[in-house]
């Protein structure tokens, strides 16, 4: 049998007046659950509606590491394989580690291997094949992840 609006205000008169300080009504889809302050009588309030979670915070952006460059050690020309019908060492994808070879540079007739000396994947190739380079100059870049 469902509550009339009168009958929810005559229970709450009667708990007002009572010395009851909980009270819990249940019937079909309807639910009353009043609880009285020991300070004296109160008129019930309704429960407040829960609040909404609070939003996550974005999420931070992943910060990738900056790529490592591979210097040229000295000044010579770069070539990127063993010979002119050769594959290339490395390439742009290539993963290497710190001792993969990844060019070879020429000084006076003397071929100089040269190490990644980082490990990661080759996101970029710098220099062109069979041009001079100066020591310090850019070969390749590598992401570290």
């Amino acid at each position: 049998m469902p509550l009339s609006d009168e009958d929810v205000r005559q229970i709450l008169r009667i708990i007002d007046s009572s010395p009851l300080r909980e009270i819990r009504v249940e019937t079909d889809g309807f639910t009353l659950h009043v609880v009285k302050d020991a300070s004296g009588p109160q008129r019930p309030e309704s429960a407040p509606p829960p609040e909404p979670p609070e939003p996550a915070p974005p999420p931070m952006p992943t910060r990738r590491a900056e790529p490592a460059t591979i210097a040229a050690p000295m000044l010579g020309m770069f070539y990127a394989a063993d010979g002119p019908s050769e594959q290339p060492f490395v390439q742009v994808g290539s993963r290497v580690s710190e001792d993969t070879t990844v060019c070879i540079i020429e000084v006076m007739k003397m071929m100089n291997s040269v190490p990644a000396g980082v490990s990661g994947t080759i996101v970029e190739v710098c220099a062109e094949n069979a041009a001079l380079v100066q020591e310090g100059e850019a070969l390749f870049r590598v992401d570290p992840s």
